[in-house]
């Protein structure tokens, strides 16, 4: 396996896989659409990643997306973009990251909660965010923590990162070894849908509503496809080995996620999945784990999940700011986020802003809702890069390209096809997260208009 290749597979593998397969079953009821759905998503992220590639690996020394967004579209897309990372995009991923850890922390250690009359506190209809409150305060806690260690300059943290990849790995396949040799799972669980499962034509507008809103969970599991395109600047010939590189991996990391998916549906019927999505705090790989090796095998399990995404916490808070100080050095964000700690050379407000808006978020809602506003959002910026091949084409055609799209046009026009019909079809199928996705993605026009104006 090359270099690259597992560059894409330690980008891309994550701890969604393990909890996914819950809100997935909730939302089909089948265990063979669930799998479905997990191929289904892979491929769909497999083309985003081949089509994003090129702009990527043309831009690779740009700066990142934002400025790449600026050279595409303009200042304001650019903005937008910029501005989105902030309000939903990566905050709530660092929300929703930490949100596992503190479930994994619950699972070993019950964590209390507020009375009731507290607890259902509700803001505007939308929100309960005394709800839960162990579980979200510990989340809140670990977000503070971890953004005063980089804003401190934290070294030793980064060795978390080469560890994270290996560590989900070797959890996933202790899942598979178990689950099929000693799980005591059966093939009527994979051929047995849920009890208030309704068969239903594939041109049934209410199938196509479930897939989709089962697909937005699993493209959580599958971010990271669109940075792996960056690596096209630092490899030999990459118009033949970037693809390849991307393609391997990808279908690798397909391939893991339909076997452990598998697993969990072979050794527990649909409706306990299910269950487990309705108690709210519950992890479906631990609940697995739990059903044939008790409680020891739950809290390895459960200890190897809080290591795993203690690190990915860190390194979500570590790199957006690097996008806040591109936009305040524009005069497009707060002035703030562009200074720079005399002492520790870190983005200090930067951090301290996006880790209290996270917080906020936390606050918000539920761990599915997190990643499913976020995934929504995201998924507007994945079709706009793949159309921005398109563009740079007819406008740049002359600029090199030290990779080129394979299937061009028809594999990045029918990625942005589906990045338009995910958007719009979540409206109706999730038109909460889809609303306040939208919503806080447009909280930024006034900043706009007035940082725009003050820096005229």
């Amino acid at each position: 396996m090359s270099a690259a290749t597992i560059l894409v597979v330690s980008s891309v593998i994550g701890s969604g896989v393990y909890k996914k397969v819950a809100p997935i079953s909730a939302e089909l009821q089948s265990p063979t659409l669930v799998l479905l759905c997990w191929i289904l998503a892979g491929v769909i992220s497999l083309c985003g990643a081949l089509s994003n590639a090129e702009i990527a690996s043309m831009l690779a020394d740009s700066g990142g997306e934002y400025v790449y967004f600026r050279r595409i579209y303009g200042r304001f897309i650019a903005f937008i973009y910029g501005w989105s990372t902030f309000a939903v995009i990566k905050t709530a991923s660092i929300a929703s990251i930490a949100y596992v850890f503190s479930q994994s922390f619950h699972s070993l250690i019950t964590l209390p909660n507020l009375p009731d009359t507290v607890a259902s506190i509700e803001f505007l209809g939308l929100f309960k965010p005394f709800e839960n409150f162990g579980v979200k305060g510990l989340t809140i806690l670990l977000i503070l923590l971890l953004t005063f260690l980089n804003t401190r300059g934290l070294k030793g943290a980064s060795f978390l990162s080469n560890s994270i990849t290996m560590l989900v790995i070797v959890g996933l396949t202790l899942i598979v070894i178990l689950g099929l040799s000693m799980g005591g799972g059966s093939f009527s669980n994979i051929q047995t849908p849920a009890t208030t499962y309704i068969p239903r034509d594939w041109t049934d507008f209410a199938l196509i509503k479930a897939i989709f809103g089962a697909m937005l969970a699993a493209f959580w599991a599958y971010e990271g496809w669109n940075t792996v395109g960056f690596i096209g600047g630092e490899i030999q010939n990459p118009n033949k080995n970037l693809p390849l590189a991307l393609f391997g991996g990808m279908m690798i990391i397909i391939g893991a996620y339909a076997l452990v998916n598998f697993t969990y549906l072979y050794v527990m019927p649909i409706d306990s999945i299910i269950a487990v999505h309705k108690s709210q705090n519950e992890i479906a790989a631990v609940a697995v784990i739990r059903s044939f090796a008790g409680n020891v095998g739950a809290i390895i399990l459960s200890l190897l999940i809080l290591f795993t995404t203690f690190g990915c916490t860190n390194s979500t808070i570590l790199m957006p700011p690097r996008i806040y100080y591109a936009m305040a050095k524009d005069g497009l964000f707060f002035k703030s986020a562009a200074d720079i700690h005399p002492k520790f050379h870190t983005p200090n407000n930067a951090l301290w802003i996006q880790g209290v808006w996270a917080c906020i978020l936390v606050l918000s809602g539920s761990f599915d809702q997190l990643t499913d506003m976020l995934i929504f959002a995201a998924f507007f910026f994945y079709g706009a890069t793949a159309l921005g091949v398109f563009v740079l084409r007819i406008r740049e055609p002359n600029t090199p390209r030290p990779y080129k799209v394979w299937g061009y046009p028809v594999v990045p026009a029918l990625f942005v096809i589906f990045c338009f019909a995910l958007i719009i079809i979540t409206l109706f199928s999730h038109p909460r997260e889809a609303g306040i996705g939208l919503g806080l993605m447009l909280t930024g026009l006034p900043f706009y208009f007035y940082w725009n104006k003050e820096k005229k």
